[in-house]
């Protein structure tokens, strides 16, 4: 998936306005403008499309977990230079406080049941020998779920 999908999809869920979205970039480290959100958020072939880069990504969802959770004491996350859909899986995991067996009924929800032992292979470090690369199809089913299980709740 693309770092805009993802970002689509969650704005959706939890409706947030451009505002919301820029105090989210601006919480994370990065200084945005209106026009830069709304170029993330076009789809791939409208004429004002911009294409948001993995650190930006890294920068909302860090932005949105000190915006969900609070500011940890001590020195902020860095955020990551290459992203893959298993660090978006966990920081979205970790946006939302939920535990693993919340995140498997979210995935039953979305029409992809998994057990436990497959969810926690994507949360392992990738040198790890029950490492799993999460796949888009996963990603997606779970922003599907998210949004079935939040999408009332924002509104």
């Amino acid at each position: 998936m693309t770092n805009n999908n993802v970002l689509r999809s969650l704005r959706y869920t939890f409706d947030f306005s451009d505002p919301k979205m820029i105090a989210i970039f601006k919480s994370g480290g990065c200084e945005t403008s209106r026009e830069q959100v709304k170029g993330w958020l076009e789809k791939e072939e409208a004429p004002g499309y911009l294409e948001c880069t993995d650190i930006n990504m890294a920068m909302f969802l860090n932005g949105w977990i000190i915006d969900r959770r609070g500011k940890k004491e001590g020195p902020q996350p860095e955020p990551e230079i290459r992203l893959n859909n298993n660090i978006i899986f966990r920081k979205i995991k970790i946006a939302l406080d939920l535990k693993a067996d919340v995140v498997l009924k979210i995935m039953t929800m979305a029409g992809l049941p998994m057990s436990k032992p497959e969810l926690s292979a994507f949360f392992r470090k990738p040198g790890h020998k029950n490492y799993r690369a999460c796949q888009d199809q996963i990603l997606r089913n779970f922003l599907k779920g998210v949004q079935l299980a939040y999408r009332s709740e924002a509104k």
